[in-house]
Parts: structure tokens; sequence; C-alpha cells
């Protein structure tokens, strides 16, 4: 079965950095887009970047753009989110979501794993 489970959540200081990792396993990883999603407290899910199968094409909410990269290592099945220069409200449970194509469809309904905390506080 799909198992989707993220890491590399923490507490962080604003400006910090975070690297999130999502380890897959259970489909064939280089076939699928992938996409993080967060939620903050007390909010809805918000779709924050989305990275098709093969990794050539890369979207961002407008919030993050130019402080978040998302990556993949399909040797690995792995998905990344480098998070740099991060911001209060950045803080949220983030989850890596299986694409259900090889191109990126911001879909919040996908299958998604447990989540990481990620909390930025001074």
């Amino acid at each position: 079965q799909v198992q989707l489970v993220e890491s590399g959540g923490g507490l962080v200081q604003p400006g910090g950095s975070l690297r999130l990792s999502c380890a897959a396993s259970g489909f064939t990883f280089n076939l699928y887009a992938m996409n993080w999603v967060r939620q903050a407290p007390g909010k809805g899910l918000e779709w924050v970047s989305g990275i098709n199968a093969w990794g050539g094409s890369k979207e961002y909410v407008d919030s993050v753009k130019g402080r978040f990269t998302i990556s993949r290592d399909n040797a690995k099945n792995t998905l990344y989110l480098q998070m740099d220069s991060l911001k209060p409200e950045d803080t949220a449970v983030y989850y890596c979501a299986k694409g259900s194509y090889y191109y990126v469809v911001k879909d919040l309904t996908a299958l998604r794993g447990q989540g990481t905390q990620v909390t930025v506080s001074s």
C-alpha cells in the first residue's frame, strides 16, 4: 500500500531554515507528481508546492515563492522541501501528498502522510 513518511520538522527562529523529507513507498514514485500541503493552527489545508514526475516542473504558492524549494530524488523515492527565510506564518503541519498524474495538480484531497510539525517562533 502507499506509504508517505514525512520528517525534518521542528522549532526554528524567524529567518531560519529547515529541510523536510518525505519517504515514499508502495507505488512507482517516478511516475507521479508530488506535492507539499500544510495546515496552520485553526485553518484549512493549503497547497504549498508541487513537482512533476521527473522534477522538471515546479510550482509554488505565492506566499513561499523565492523562499521554498521543492525537489525529488527518484532513485531514493524521496521528496524534499527546503524552507529558507521562514516566517511565523509558515507555522503549520506539513504533509507530502501523492499526485494522481505525472503533472502537478493542486489537489487537497490527495493521499498524504501523517505530517511533520514546523513551528517558527522566537
